[in-house]
């Protein structure tokens, strides 16, 4: 061995020793359960930690809902049960392991809890997620896996970084928290009154909690925390300036730990060449076979078979963040155009029955199915030309990945990830179309704009399509970037 490899592997060994054991506390996480971006994420980065660094101890622990036991039950394996104090109750709390991809998963259970239809939206979702908090503290040493970091994510598991500070600052003096804000707009805020009783808390965590005359469970974890992140480096900015939701200032006085690390997708799972859920693969060098899941959609969905009528798309949470608004009032001017439209998404009453009634008043041109479905949705991300993507704030954005992934080109808003994944074509080399004022009339410029390269310049639109299935999206990049940070609170 010369010495030139023996300096190198000794480096190597020194940079795997620098990284500490973590654990990701989350209360979603893929395949097992999955409500939004936050599962997703959740359910790759471990995985793409361990194909940079193979050498890393990590584990993802999360709560064991009616769901997950449903559908994984037989492959859970009972490792403990522990008792978790909360305030004044005792309550009872099963260990479960299951190892997945190189991955291992634990999973809480509590049938008062979490033996539920659905994950949120329960009258006592803050005292759940505050025995989740506890549970997992609790339960690190009758799991046999005791971290030198946790890392938690958005409001449901605030309570760690927090908890960690003050009811097991003794016992865990050394362990380093993460917290990773994947939605700002939701910061678990409850009245001061249930301070000790719901969340166990005593005077002292008063002024780690207490913000703007209640108790906000994200403030409490900025403060507590070793290290802030956030999904994207431009919704990072945003977050100091305008885009907190009240917490801009909070943010601003610990800026110095916050990162803002941008989100991949697993590449694996939306892979064109091989998902299974297309009738045809195809990949960059066969795109004519994209014109096959095209007529597949249109089949699918009794719109008009026409491979050169272009179909737009949207595969998205019906909410006014995503920009809903911006496109209820172009509708009208834009279905004036030869196009069809696919939108999948369910959210807000009043815009599923808005574009539930859009598709039966045209209906060669839209279909609006309420619902989400992973398979459909592959299915619409393959056979559209074009996805859209208004949002008025968007901390990272997946749709507009994974629509590039299958040679769809994305038409977005120029707001947090989506300003830093997408380049406009129009102003030299790029990946889709951008606008930036959050305002109808640029919004629809900009689908005219699309749709003008579309029809008239099919040969370039060839080309933008290249660019974009082209672009790396993947998790190492993030992946070495979340390494980096961990090195740093050993």
């Amino acid at each position: 061995m010369t010495a030139t490899s023996t300096a190198a592997n000794t480096e190597a060994a020194e940079n795997a020793s620098a990284i500490p054991k973590i654990l990701y506390a989350v209360s979603e996480v893929a395949p097992f359960v999955v409500t939004g971006g936050m599962g997703q994420v959740v359910g790759s980065l471990p995985a793409a930690l361990r194909r940079v660094e193979p050498t890393l101890e990590i584990a993802v622990v999360a709560p064991l809902y009616q769901a997950v036991f449903a559908h994984y039950g037989a492959a859970l394996e009972h490792v403990g049960t522990v008792e978790v104090n909360l305030a004044w109750r005792t309550k009872g709390c099963g260990i479960y392991r299951t190892q997945r991809d190189g991955i291992t998963y634990f999973f809480l259970d509590n049938s008062d809890y979490f033996n539920r239809e659905n994950c949120y939206g329960y009258y006592d979702d803050g005292e759940r997620f505050a025995f989740f908090s506890q549970a997992v503290l609790a339960a690190l040493e009758a799991m046999q896996f005791v971290p030198e970091v946790i890392h938690c994510h958005d409001w449901q598991t605030a309570l760690i970084p927090i908890y960690l500070k003050t009811l097991y600052r003794e016992k865990y003096p050394q362990m380093r928290s993460i917290f990773t804000i994947h939605n700002i707009e939701y910061q678990g805020k409850y009245t001061l009154d249930i301070l000790g009783d719901v969340f166990g808390l005593g005077a002292d965590a008063y002024p780690l909690v207490e913000y703007d005359g209640c108790l906000n469970l994200m403030k409490g974890a900025i403060v507590a925390c070793d290290r802030l992140t956030t999904v994207s480096p431009s919704y990072a900015e945003e977050i100091k300036a305008g885009g907190g939701y009240g917490l801009d200032h909070i943010i601003n006085i610990y800026a110095g730990k916050l990162t803002g690390i941008l989100n991949g997708i697993d590449t694996n799972l939306y892979n064109p060449t091989c998902d299974a859920k297309l009738r045809v693969n195809f990949d960059a060098d066969c795109l004519a076979k994209k014109a096959l899941c095209k007529r597949e959609l249109q089949t699918l969905f009794n719109l008009p078979v026409s491979p050169r009528t272009p179909v737009l798309c949207m595969v998205s949470r019906l909410v006014p963040h995503k920009g809903i608004d911006l496109l209820t009032t172009i509708i009208d001017d834009l279905l004036k155009e030869n196009l069809q439209l696919c939108i999948l998404g369910t959210g807000d009453h009043l815009y599923e029955l808005f574009l539930s009634d859009l598709a039966i008043r045209y209906p060669e041109q839209v279909v609006v199915n309420i619902a989400y479905n992973a398979e459909i949705s592959t299915k619409i991300y393959a056979g559209s030309d074009m996805m859209l993507m208004p949002s008025l704030s968007e901390p990272c954005g997946l749709a507009q990945m994974i629509a590039s992934r299958y040679a769809t080109v994305p038409i977005v808003r120029a707001t947090g990830g989506l300003k830093d994944t997408i380049k406009d074509c129009r102003y030299g080399e790029g990946n889709g179309f951008v606008f930036s004022r959050y305002n109808s009339n640029d919004f629809l410029q900009t689908i005219r704009a699309a749709l003008g390269l579309y029809n008239n310049f099919p040969e370039d639109w060839f080309l933008l399509m290249k660019e974009v299935i082209g672009q790396d999206f993947s998790w190492d990049r993030s992946a070495r970037d979340y390494l980096e940070l961990y090195s740093t609170l050993t």
